[in-house]
């Protein structure tokens, strides 16, 4: 197990960033969450074996490649916390 970490920036709220996320976390089996941030960025947090976190971000990054600008990724231990992948509100 593997987990990510990462901050979107760009024109990502509003366009069905979380949305996309989740139905994407369904697909992939993924774990964890994501967010609006008030500073207007988007955060995920996702849980998973590494390849298939890497197609999950790769999927995603693809469909929002349009809004996104920046991202800043980084890995931490997998707390194995979730039970599911949820919007964070």
């Amino acid at each position: 197990m593997k987990r990510i970490h990462i901050l979107y920036s760009g024109r990502v709220h509003g366009v069905g960033f979380r949305y996309t996320a989740v139905d994407l976390a369904a697909k992939h089996k993924i774990l964890g969450w994501v967010k609006n941030t008030a500073d207007g960025k988007v955060e995920v947090v996702a849980e998973g074996e590494e390849k298939v976190l890497d197609q999950f971000f790769a999927e995603l990054e693809g469909i929002l490649s349009l809004y996104i600008l920046e991202k800043s990724a980084y890995s931490e231990p997998a707390s194995q916390e979730f039970t599911s992948f949820s919007i964070k509100y």
